[in-house]
């Protein structure tokens, strides 16, 4: 099983592609393990001369999780910051950022481009403002700068998310609901199998279920405000993909993302929700690889 030592933590990865093109690293987001890469894209990527490495966040999957750690009530985080008041906190996003340099540091990658997914990539954008010097491309699709103001899930989709859950449910009541929410912020997508949710949401309560670490990882996007400020010096060539329908995060929140960052270039997906919708894939294959293709490494030995 690939293991690597990163950060103080140690991240399960996968690669695909031959090891002597340059790299994409995908970093997926909250709650998410790296089997939602659709492999199709994976794949995509890697016919078009890319070396591509798809991993574990801590706390989801077959990386570490930090048990034990601290993670309150996110209702009462959120309003805690509200009033200017902290919580305790194991871990933010640039910890995250740290454990992906980390990565590309155990595996001898100098340089890579960078593509985060929703948490992924506020963690991608994140990297790119910290170690510029280690990204060849960002791309960040369906995520947000984190400024304030910006608008949040729909109120139907945020009930969803905060309703009770029991705290060890059953397998076939944990998959239900992972079956609701991926119903719930996914595009309506003809080209998607009728089983693509039950599926999802069965590999991945088998592959790990921890929905505490899941928490953890959400405390740390509440606790992180001062992205926002640092994404105004990211350098390296933007590009910024969102769903034209995304219920989760809206497509303001992408907009912001492009106008924040210098040079940054938006393309907006209309057939496509909070999700990588299977007819879209080539269009996402086509638009990374292309902003990718345009910048070489330096060097792909650290």
């Amino acid at each position: 099983m690939p293991i690597a030592p990163a950060n103080g933590v140690e991240l399960y990865y996968e690669e695909t592609g031959n090891p002597a093109d340059p790299v994409i690293l995908l970093i997926m987001g909250l709650g998410t393990q790296l089997i939602a890469w659709p492999d199709p894209f994976v794949e995509g990527l890697a016919a078009r001369g890319f070396r591509v490495i798809a991993f574990d966040n801590r706390d989801i999957g077959l990386s570490t999780h930090l048990h034990g750690a601290p993670a309150v009530n996110p209702v009462w985080a959120m309003v805690a910051s509200r009033i200017g008041l902290r919580y305790p906190l194991a871990y933010g996003l640039k910890d995250m950022a740290a454990d992906a340099v980390g990565l590309l540091d155990t595996l001898g990658i100098a340089q890579a481009h960078i593509v985060g997914a929703s948490m992924g990539g506020m963690i991608a954008q994140h990297i790119a403002a910290g170690w510029p010097d280690r990204v060849l491309t960002l791309t960040s699709v369906m995520s947000s700068s984190g400024a304030r103001g910006l608008p949040g899930p729909t109120p139907a989709l945020r009930k969803l998310l905060m309703a009770s859950r029991p705290a060890n449910p059953s397998r076939d009541a944990a998959v239900a609901a992972g079956i609701e929410v991926l119903r719930a912020i996914s595009y309506p997508d003809p080209a998607r199998a009728e089983d693509a949710y039950e599926v999802m949401a069965g590999r991945a309560f088998d592959r790990s279920y921890d929905p505490t670490g899941a928490r953890r990882q959400l405390l740390a996007i509440l606790a992180d405000r001062e992205r926002v400020n640092r994404i105004a010096a990211i350098a390296a060539p933007t590009l910024v993909i969102h769903g034209a329908a995304d219920p989760l995060v809206p497509l303001a929140n992408g907009q912001d993302t492009a106008r924040r960052i210098p040079g940054a270039r938006l393309e907006v997906i209309d057939a496509m929700a909070h999700d990588l919708p299977p007819s879209q894939v080539d269009t996402m294959v086509d638009l990374i690889a292309s902003h990718a293709g345009g910048v070489g490494a330096i060097s792909q030995a650290a």
